[in-house]
């Protein structure tokens, strides 16, 4: 299993700093659009209607893949005061305890986000023209990587081969 990792670790590291990439694009596409909208309402009277649900759209996107890069990187939320008073046996189980309930939560969220696709696909967001399932590609996406980035976190804490938190900084050096 060391083997595998090793070998995958160095695809899963390029797939993490590309979702942290195209996160980082689309929050400033957003930001541009958001810009657009304001001038086009305020100094032109005359707001263009796409702007708004594009926003929210690439917003969904770059959240999704940022709280999957967040999971590989170990810097999602957590309480760790009390894993820290705990023997390190005990933090081991807390921590595997925490990436399995992590992996469950990103496999459920893509599980029913392809279930809430498939039964709005047929609708269509009106302002854009796409189909309605094209709002839950973010959620599909993100739990699918959160999942992947989880297990990958969890199989590291079974292996006593634990990840620094700077992991991007590592694999690019």
């Amino acid at each position: 299993m060391r083997n595998f990792m090793r070998a995958i670790r160095p695809g899963l590291g390029a797939l993490n700093r590309t979702s942290l990439y195209v996160a980082g694009v689309g929050m400033v596409i957003m930001t541009l659009i958001i810009g657009w909208q304001v001038f086009s309402r305020y100094i032109l009277n005359d707001s263009p209607s796409w702007s708004e649900p594009l926003s929210i759209h690439l917003m969904a996107w770059f959240i999704m893949l940022g709280a999957a890069v967040g999971v590989r990187e170990s810097v999602h939320l957590g309480l760790d005061i009390i894993r820290y008073m705990m023997r390190p046996g005990i933090q081991k189980i807390m921590d595997m305890i925490s990436l399995g309930l992590i992996v469950f939560f990103g496999a459920a969220m893509t599980f029913y986000g392809v279930q809430l696709c498939m039964g709005t696909w047929t609708a269509t967001i009106p302002v854009l023209g796409w189909p309605g399932g094209v709002d839950f590609f973010p959620l599909i996406g993100g739990g699918f990587l959160i999942a992947l980035f989880g297990t990958e976190r969890f199989i590291d804490v079974a292996l006593g081969e634990e990840i620094a938190a700077d992991v991007i900084v590592q694999e690019a050096a």
